[in-house]
């Protein structure tokens, strides 16, 4: 076989890499085979995509362009070379790759979309949503085309259409399995829903369901008997939520009259007078657990502030897993704050990146090994002052509990956060503080810094 023609050998172990997290085994096999053969443009592009998962973005990028730069026409390595940009916030270079496949391709509606998810990404909406209307014009029916549409109409604000066409996802696997002849409709003055059986299933992560629990008192005012379902480690804050009926963890699906994952519900209030759903907080602290909570807390006059540095990485999942690169940072990236004086620092932090404590020699105070619940961890922050976190389901559950929140948030940020904007329709308790440059936190972290020390000082003065 002539070198670069076909797919190499270890591309079919890029999969299994991926859902192992053996990124770096499989890299290592690639730079061996490379060195057999140094003119494979193959090996350079999975080499590229390899470093760009594992965030070596500098070096992916470089590998990338001297693939592209032995096959200029070949559309997968441009593609991979705009991804690896965009990654790294390169935007004006990823849009100048992706024009370039436009020009290649022109009839393919996915270079238009790739090019409308660039502009997204770079805060452009205007430009991504009538790059979205091309490609949708040129083929309808693409799920994933009307759903990463959707994602851009509700970053942009435009939450009506946004969330009506982010009803296109059921045509992706891994959504609902319940008839969709039975899904919740939107909701309307004629919609008689006195006696009716809802059932409101978890989908996707924790801060969906934190989100839009805000729905549920709506339904339950209408006469609708509501039922959660397969809420796991959330369950007994949804049970507190006002109109939940029951809450069921696994077992048999209770019987319904209508069923509604949490994300489909912003779409059936869209049209109505409360789009938004209820003002927090609609989401409570168990006050026992709260008490016991208070009794292990500093008994003094500082500021009491929960951190959350780091989201899951979620390493078998690349786009999530490259993702979290974006939006979580180090512990040590926080150390600014810790000097200030009037403030005690507590850390909300799960998983992995909590073993970075041991290695702070500024004291965070670590109540998290108690936590056995996200109940638990509600009640925790109800004896907070403030959460000053990444994009993760703590901010969420902070602002559903309407809780003073400070989100450091990444360029590129998810829909809900929008752009341009310090405020949150959803939250009226959250602050948006958002990265200038990508991957970079240090202006973020001073941001922060002098927002904590005013509120410390405002404490004080209080008391």
């Amino acid at each position: 076989m002539v070198p670069g023609q076909g797919a190499h050998p270890l591309e079919g172990l890029l999969r299994l890499a991926e859902a192992l997290d053996r990124r770096g085994d499989l890299l290592m096999l690639v730079e061996t085979a490379s060195k057999s053969a140094p003119d494979d443009c193959r090996l350079l592009e999975l080499s590229g995509t390899l470093l760009m998962q594992r965030g070596e973005l500098a070096e992916a990028v470089a590998r990338l362009e001297l693939a592209v730069s032995r096959r200029p026409c070949h559309l997968p390595a441009l593609s991979l070379l705009a991804t690896a940009l965009n990654q790294a916030g390169r935007f004006n270079e990823a849009r100048a790759v992706l024009d370039r496949i436009y020009t290649l391709d022109p009839a393919d509606p996915s270079s238009l979309s790739n090019i409308a998810y660039l502009m997204s990404a770079a805060g452009d909406m205007d430009a991504a949503l009538n790059l979205y209307r091309k490609a949708i014009q040129i083929q309808p029916n693409h799920p994933q085309m009307r759903l990463n549409y959707s994602i851009a109409l509700l970053k942009a604000g435009y939450f009506q259409q946004g969330w009506t066409e982010h009803e296109w996802r059921f045509q992706l696997p891994g959504h609902t399995s319940l008839p969709m002849a039975r899904l919740l409709p939107n909701i309307t003055p004629a919609l008689d829903l006195r006696g009716k059986k809802v059932l409101v299933t978890h989908e996707e992560g924790y801060g969906d369901t934190f989100m839009y629990l805000r729905y549920i008192p709506l339904l339950a005012e209408r006469g609708a008997i509501i039922r959660v379902w397969g809420a796991g480690i959330m369950a007994d804050l949804c049970r507190r939520v006002a109109g939940v009926d029951s809450v069921q963890v696994g077992g048999d699906i209770p019987p319904y009259d209508y069923h509604c994952p949490f994300i489909s519900l912003p779409r059936a209030f869209a049209a109505s007078k409360t789009p938004f759903g209820i003002t927090p907080p609609y989401i409570t602290a168990d006050p026992a657990k709260s008490a016991r909570f208070a009794t292990r807390l500093a008994q003094d006059r500082k500021l009491r502030v929960g951190i959350v540095w780091a989201g899951a990485p979620r390493r078998d999942q690349t786009e999530a897993y490259m993702l979290d690169q974006r939006r979580s940072m180090p512990l040590s990236a926080l150390a600014p704050l810790f000097s200030l004086d009037g403030v005690s620092f507590y850390s909300l932090q799960k998983g992995d990146a909590a073993a970075q404590l041991a290695s702070m020699p500024n004291p965070v105070i670590d109540l998290m090994p108690a936590i056995e619940s996200m109940d638990d961890t509600a009640a925790l922050i109800d004896n907070l002052d403030i959460v000053v976190s990444v994009d993760t389901s703590m901010v969420h559950l902070a602002g559903a509990m309407n809780k003073p929140v400070l989100l450091m948030d990444r360029i590129n940020p998810c829909w809900r956060w929008m752009t341009d904007r310090e405020d949150s329709p959803w939250y009226p308790s959250l602050r948006i503080v958002r990265q200038t440059t990508a991957w970079e936190w240090q202006d973020v972290v001073s941001r922060v810094r002098n927002m904590i020390s005013h509120n410390a000082e405002r404490k004080i003065h209080d008391a």
